[in-house]
């Protein structure tokens, strides 16, 4: 059987009762939490900032978060995540004048390196940064809003990004973001994913214990 993640992407849950939403996937045994920070400047969109997860952290919600950073000029914000119970944090590549820079502002805060590839952005950007990261995401969909539907040609774009982290024989975790449900799941880890970025299919159900049991038992 394969091992995959199930991560819950904030962007879709109910805003007035972030805290429950929260500890409603925690207990349906989620301990990794997608975060998107937009910037309405690289994608047009506007979300959180890190003053969210401090407050989650200061009311004692015990979970770990997967940072993915929409915005540009990303290395200033990369800092601000420094002790929030981050994993990940994910940028773009198109978001700095200087990825390896970047990256390793990263890692000197204690968290682990993704990078993230639209659905335009060429595999060459891993060609010489591959062995300093942690992660690959894979968009599925163009940056920005939640409730996209997932584009089936990024199946290839998925295999190949598996293929090159097999050959690589590396820990890198490849996560597949955007578009995410029942019809595609399986699909999509047949094709490689380790790590799936779910929200509108877990935040818009009507159980979220049901749900994200459902998911983990796709590929039984």
């Amino acid at each position: 059987m394969k091992k995959f993640l199930i991560v819950p992407s904030l962007l879709s849950a109910n805003f007035c009762y972030l805290g429950k939403e929260i500890k409603k996937v925690i207990h349906a045994g989620c301990n990794l939490i997608h975060f998107d920070l937009m910037d309405y400047h690289y994608v047009p969109n506007l979300t959180f900032g890190p003053m969210i997860l401090q407050s989650i952290k200061n009311n004692g919600i015990h979970v770990q978060f997967d940072v993915h950073l929409m915005a540009s000029p990303v290395d200033s914000l990369i800092l601000l995540f420094s002790d929030l119970n981050v994993k990940f944090i994910t940028i773009h590549p198109e978001t700095t004048k200087h990825l390896d820079r970047s990256i390793q502002l990263i890692k000197q805060i204690g968290c682990k390196v993704g990078i993230a590839l639209n659905p335009a952005t060429s595999l060459s950007y891993l060609e010489y940064i591959i062995d300093e990261i942690d992660l690959v995401l894979v968009m599925a969909v163009n940056p920005g809003f939640g409730g996209q539907v997932f584009l089936k040609y990024i199946i290839k774009k998925i295999r190949k990004v598996r293929s090159l982290i097999d050959r690589r024989k590396n820990d890198i975790l490849l996560s597949v973001d955007g578009g995410i449900n029942f019809s595609n799941v399986v699909q999509i880890l047949r094709s490689g994913a380790d790590i799936l970025v779910i929200g509108s299919a877990i935040f818009h159900s009507s159980n979220y214990l049901k749900t994200i049991q459902r998911f983990k038992n796709s590929f039984l």
